[in-house]
């Protein structure tokens, strides 16, 4: 099994070989480390951040990429894309997120060849692979190139070597899209995911991190970490009403605390094949 450094160095020894990328840029930290290997190793006039600016995406969180990109000193451009325009987005199907990802990675595809960046890499790790994840398909029919999975990055080797480079996410919380606090087969309107940044971004000023806001109706089930529990429960009044002023008729703590990938709990073997 390779170190942590031997995989750092042949990760750099790809990116000297591909001579001019541009990386699919969330601000999360997956991508930032990807976006920071090929600054240090290509120069700032051969990488390109291309940040996307989504009705999945929650302002802060775009708003925090650009500044992030800005302050790692690289060259960066905003794609706008309407994914809830997209039926098969909006539906939220279990094959939904395969087309939003080929969506954001053609956008990305097209405004990096434009402007002569050829090779377009994302911020995949080892972890993605333990999970029902129908982007990995769009992606690999989009061509594009995940170097952390590549060289066998699992999360743990991505927040260590963040944090030996100084990075300051680099104990930042998973995301993933908002798509995943709602039911497969659960319309997507752009009223039920504002309702979710506002509730989760309430709950993270809170201090409560990570958290997830899953829907069901006008049910909120709140997901958080044990460790946040006490703190959930002291100021349990206070969040329910303020997801009540939000929209929410009733709010729900989940027992379960936090997990990543529940919704995919329901799917079958058969619903999952043809992304596997």
């Amino acid at each position: 099994m390779l170190t942590l450094s031997e995989k750092h160095n042949e990760l750099t020894e790809t990116l000297k070989s591909l001579e001019k990328v541009s990386i699919a840029f969330s601000g999360g930290i997956d991508s930032t480390l990807t976006l920071k290997l090929a600054l240090d190793t290509l120069g700032k006039e051969n990488v390109l951040a291309v940040i996307i600016n989504s009705d999945l995406v929650a302002d802060d969180e775009y708003l925090q990429a650009r500044v992030l990109a800005e302050n790692l000193g690289a060259q960066s451009v905003t794609v706008a894309i309407s994914e809830l325009a997209n039926e098969e987005i909006a539906a939220n199907g279990p094959d939904s997120w395969y087309h939003s990802k080929k969506l954001m990675y053609q956008s990305i595809k097209n405004v990096s060849h434009e402007r002569g960046f050829l090779n377009v890499l994302d911020g995949m790790i080892m972890d993605d692979l333990s999970d029902f994840r129908p982007g990995l398909k769009a992606r690999t029919e989009e061509g594009i190139r995940s170097l952390l999975q590549e060289h066998k990055f699992y999360k743990s080797d991505v927040r260590e070597l963040a944090k030996q480079l100084d990075l300051p996410v680099w104990n930042k919380a998973s995301s993933c899209s908002v798509a995943s606090r709602f039911p497969y087969g659960t319309r997507l309107t752009k009223e039920d995911v504002k309702m979710v940044f506002k509730s989760e971004k309430y709950l993270r000023e809170l201090g409560l991190s990570p958290v997830r806001v899953r829907v069901h109706g006008k049910l909120a089930r709140i997901e958080i970490s044990e460790k946040d529990l006490l703190k959930t429960l002291k100021f349990r009044d206070i969040i329910n009403g303020k997801l009540e002023n939000i929209g929410f008729q009733y709010v729900t703590l989940d027992c379960r605390s936090y997990q990543t990938g529940r919704m995919n709990e329901v799917l079958t073997e058969k619903e999952k094949e043809p992304f596997v």
